[in-house]
């Protein structure tokens, strides 16, 4: 009961840090969400799976996503 109630507890906190996170930015927007964004990810160079984006480019390519 212990473990369920710390598990809870934690799981708690991470939404909350989240929400705050998210109230607390501009538009509610997080920054540099595109895995081409991170030179850890994506050391050649290419562009996002999800939307296309190349690590040059500074927005997402939303308008031309299919899924």
């Amino acid at each position: 009961m212990k473990l369920l109630l710390l598990t809870i507890g934690l799981l708690a906190l991470a939404f909350a840090g989240i929400a705050i996170k998210i109230w607390s930015k501009k538009d509610g927007k997080f920054a540099g969400t595109c895995a081409s964004q991170s030179p850890f990810l994506n050391k050649d160079g290419e562009a996002c799976g999800m939307c296309g984006k190349l690590p040059s480019e500074q927005d997402c390519r939303k308008d031309t996503i299919s899924v």
